[in-house]
């Protein structure tokens, strides 16, 4: 039974018009594009990101525990802004106008950055490489830096969500190839990232730890404008998705009229309320068959009679609304669990460069930035992605017949060991790195290249879990609100960032009693950063036994297809077994 029928938008003849502009829009070459312009917004990014926690502590005059903090809040805010951008792109603005706008907002932030860096923060000239201490920087200029820096946090955070659905956009439901095209693209889409960061890992981090901030900021931003302007000649051959409309009011009606009917059985599957038709009462977005799941919501779509006296969307809702609000809650439990991960992973852009920074780095008369130690994570990144395409995935068909290989969730899983096993390689080189510390030295003579395997490994997880994260989130969320599912990934790194500040903050508080230097202190050599690392690894073993029962527990969404769309999935399962 239905209250009102779906709103019927064009003719035939518009229909015709607007297949024909799918078949000559987007695909591999405009994907190819963005994932152009992922790479080089990237190395902009990191440009800053990858040394900040030394340019706090040499040119600012931070100290250690401090400046990790610091790192991870600004780290945290970066993926935090993806939410704002995921909003804009989903309600209002869709993918291609929210790109641009945060790209620019990039550029400002770097354009900042560099004034700031060159008038007011290096101050004698090739200051803070180590040797060289700088100047007290005055309060204007510190000002404009941390404006520079929560700029840059958000014109990136806005980006990245929504440049990766965009992405996805560029390929038609409606071609058999497009479900493998996706998958590629997410793999790519990662791959592009590292690709674009290896750059400021190596080259551009040697010129900033050697004093040259200035330069380092400049290039940065040079590739921010590469990437926009790259970004905006594809704009008339991009394939546009309009935008759903503002999802928080859809999903609060399912809970304000469930509440409203507290004292209602839900109805059965088949009485629940539905609009007539193939396509659903939200525009742009494909109906969602009833689940089992939180069956008190269904109440929402339960018709009474009061519903017979008039529409009031705050009261009946239909199935699909009811769906897309359960599978919000349905991601939550998974998304939680990828935070302690998060951690893992934000310990790369804190505690591994200043663990590396006292360390015997010197290979001649050559000294290697500690930071640029990251570059084997990103080769771990692009070597384990080839391994995972060309061996993992053609076994995992053939050991479980899934065309995938391996389902998202198995890889999330794994990537979460992985990780576990990263921060105790990293605790063991601390460990071995203190029994070296020669006295009255800064530095262990222990080389820096122990770190290698703990870089390995959390870059071998990345491939595992943010990817199939970025698969998972995105094709699960509901068509209205896709942005909203790819932001879920960057905002686990940005909690992830929290909880490591808060952690720090507390092992401090805890650690440095009684004249007691802490676990991590200014000066390492007096601390046990190991401990704080075998803490990690506890964590995400007790997070991976929380995850597996939440795998356990998750069931798909499962959308409405009608009989070209069943052969459509057929073509697309071939297609992905033959591949």
């Amino acid at each position: 039974m239905a209250v009102h029928e779906p709103e019927i938008i064009g003719s035939k003849q518009e229909e015709a018009v607007n297949k024909n502009e799918r078949k000559n829009s987007g695909g591999w070459n405009y994907a190819s594009l963005l994932l152009v312009n992922q790479s080089l917004a990237t190395l902009a990014f990191f440009g800053v990101s990858v040394n900040l926690v030394l340019f706090l502590t040499r040119v600012l005059d931070q100290d250690n525990a401090d400046a990790a903090n610091n790192v991870s809040k600004w780290t945290g805010t970066v993926y935090l802004c993806s939410l704002i951008g995921a909003f804009l792109s989903d309600s209002y603005w869709g993918c291609y106008l929210t790109c641009a706008v945060f790209q620019l907002i990039l550029v400002l932030g770097l354009g900042l950055l560099s004034f700031a860096s060159w008038l007011f923060l290096i101050n004698p000239a090739g200051c803070g490489d180590g040797t060289k201490i700088c100047t007290r920087s005055s309060p204007v200029g510190v000002g404009i830096f941390y404006l520079s820096i929560y700029l840059i946090a958000f014109g990136y955070g806005g980006h990245q969500p929504t440049i990766a659905t965009f992405g996805a956009d560029q390929f038609d439901d409606s071609n058999p190839r497009a479900a493998y095209s996706k998958a590629t693209f997410f793999c790519y889409f990662y791959f592009a990232l590292n690709v674009g960061s290896l750059f400021s890992n190596t080259i551009l981090v040697y010129y900033e730890d050697s004093g040259e901030w200035t330069l380092g900021f400049l290039v940065s931003l040079g590739s921010a404008i590469i990437a926009l302007l790259l970004y905006l000649l594809g704009t008339s051959r991009y394939r546009y998705v309009k935008p759903c409309g503002n999802p928080l009011p859809r999903v609060g009606q399912v809970f304000v009229a469930a509440y409203r009917k507290c004292d209602v059985l839900p109805a059965t599957a088949d009485e629940l309320y539905e609009v007539e038709g193939t396509e659903s009462a939200i525009k742009g977005s494909r109906k969602i068959l009833h689940s089992d799941d939180f069956k008190f919501l269904d109440r929402a779509a339960t018709i009474t009679e009061d519903d017979m006296c008039g529409e009031d969307p705050w009261r009946l809702c239909t199935v699909t609304q009811v769906e897309e609000a359960k599978c919000v809650l349905k991601m939550l439990p998974i998304w939680l669990c990828t935070i302690i991960y998060s951690v893992i992973f934000t310990q790369m852009a804190s505690l591994f460069v200043e663990q590396g920074d006292v360390m015997a780095s010197k290979l001649g008369h050559f000294r290697l930035p500690a930071a640029s130690m990251s570059a084997f994570d990103i080769c771990s990144v692009l070597i384990t992605t080839g391994i995972y395409r060309q061996i993992l995935v053609p076994l995992g068909r053939r050991l479980n017949g899934n065309p995938k290989g391996l389902t998202e969730l198995q890889r999330m899983g794994i990537g979460l060991v992985i990780g576990m096993f990263a921060m105790v390689a990293a605790g063991v080189t601390e460990i071995q790195r203190l029994k070296y510390v020669i006295p009255g030295e800064k530095k262990s003579s222990l080389s820096i290249f122990w770190q290698v395997p703990q870089y390995v490994l959390v870059g071998a997880s990345e491939v595992f879990m943010y990817v199939g994260q970025l698969e998972f989130f995105n094709g699960q969320a509901p068509d209205g609100i896709k942005s909203f599912g790819s932001s879920l990934c960057m905002a686990s790194i940005s909690l992830g960032n929290y909880v490591s500040s808060l952690l720090v903050s507390m092992v401090m508080g805890i650690t440095a009693r009684g004249g007691s230097p802490g676990w991590i202190p200014a000066d390492l050599n007096q601390g046990h950063m190991d401990r704080f690392y075998f803490l990690i690894a506890g964590l995400a073993a007790l997070d991976f036994i929380i995850y597996v029962f939440c795998a356990k527990w998750y069931t798909c969404i499962n959308l409405y297809t009608n009989e070209k769309e069943i052969q459509l999935e057929e073509q697309q399962k071939d297609m992905l077994a033959k591949v």
